[in-house]
Formats: C-alpha cells, structure tokens, sequence
C-alpha cells in the first residue's frame, strides 16, 4: 500500500538549516516549494500599492473588519479604507499610523 505523501513546515535556527534538510532527506523527505516572489505572482502591483494590500491582507488573515481595526487603533473606518484602497491622501496618512495599525493586527495574531 502506498503511503500518501505530508507537507511540514518547520521554524527554527538559519544556522541549523542545511542540518535539518539533511537529516530529512535521510528520512526520505525532499524539499520542495510551491511559492513565488510576490512580483512574479503579481506583476501588476507597483511599489505604491504595497503598503494598503498588505494592509488589507493582514487583516483579512486575522479576521478583522475595517470597523473592528478601527476600534482597536483609535483610526477612522473610512481612512482605513482609504490606506486599503491608496487614495492620494492616503499616503501620508499610512505613514503616521504605521505603527498602531501594525501593532494592532499583530495582537489579533498572537490571540489565534
């Protein structure tokens, strides 16, 4: 019967990278990656779109709305919308509030 293959994840020391592949190799494990630099997935996107996609991808990976950030930061709904969207004024705007936007999606991620 043949067994299905698994995919594993691991986090640990960069130093001890090259050990840790090859004592998975010996276990029969190959290393492979199923990933893209992000420009190569999206050659679309300029540099200026960045800040508000990454922004709403946090966000949405932790399950926020924009109301619920914007309760959590003390930002107006309607500003993180236009971060998120990258209006003109916008820019300036996600300078300035960098730090509490950040720091409040990485709360939500370290309560899942």
């Amino acid at each position: 019967m043949k067994k299905r293959p698994i995919r594993i994840a691991l986090t640990g020391p960069i130093g001890n990278r090259e050990k840790a592949i090859a004592a998975l190799n010996k276990l029969g494990f190959v290393e492979t990656t199923d990933s893209l630099p992000w420009r190569e997935a999206f050659p679309e996107l300029t540099d200026e779109q960045l800040p508000g996609i990454s922004l709403k991808g946090a966000r949405v990976k932790e399950g926020i709305t924009q109301k619920q950030l914007a309760e959590m930061t003390g930002i107006r709904q309607h500003h993180i919308s236009e971060m998120e969207n990258q209006s003109a004024r916008s820019a300036k705007r996600m300078r300035s509030n960098s730090p509490r936007l950040w720091a409040s999606i990485t709360r939500c991620s370290s309560k899942h």
